[in-house]
């Protein structure tokens, strides 16, 4: 069993209480809109970190992480981009691709929108944990915690940081 902790939309902020709510997870996930290195540099120094670039970020974070991150996960195909959309409504880019992918699980940022639900048409988990920084239209910031365990996801949560302007 995996223990995961997922954000997305930091836009160079970070919330100290990440600490925390993530101590016992295995991993960190990202799906984009890091904002700077020094995000990634202070999750990569507090656990393992897998991510992709989103739309604001720059050369040197799109030089170290991709578009499209898709890797296994106890049993589970995983699929992490920024811009994905949702079911129903994906992004071209990512419509394209989402037969051919196979992915149990789908992982996008980028709407600032904490949304989870299940995309039956793809047989897929749709994930978006929302926006964890202070930039942004959403009101509360959001992170999701869960577990993979074999080919099941158990114990979601979502957390909420507080409000959007607060640090």
């Amino acid at each position: 069993m995996k223990r995961i902790g997922l954000l997305s939309d930091t836009h160079s902020y970070f919330d100290e209480k990440i600490y925390d709510y993530f101590s016992e997870v295995d991993e960190i996930w990202h799906a984009g809109d890091i904002g700077s290195m020094q995000v990634v540099e202070k999750l990569e120094a507090f656990k393992p970190l897998r991510a992709v670039y989103g739309n604001i970020d720059n050369a040197t974070i799109r030089a170290a992480f991709p578009l499209n991150n898709i890797f296994m996960c106890e049993e589970m195909k995983v699929w992490i981009t920024h811009i994905g959309g949702y079911p129903g409504r994906y992004n071209s880019r990512v419509r394209e691709d989402m037969k051919a992918t196979n992915a149990d699980v789908f992982i996008t940022g980028h709407s600032h929108i904490l949304k989870i639900m299940p995309d039956r048409k793809n047989d897929l988990l749709h994930i978006n944990p929302g926006a964890a920084g202070i930039s942004g239209f959403h009101k509360i910031k959001t992170m999701v915690r869960f577990a993979v365990d074999g080919r099941k996801i158990k114990a979601m949560e979502v957390i909420e940081l507080g409000k959007r302007g607060q640090g």
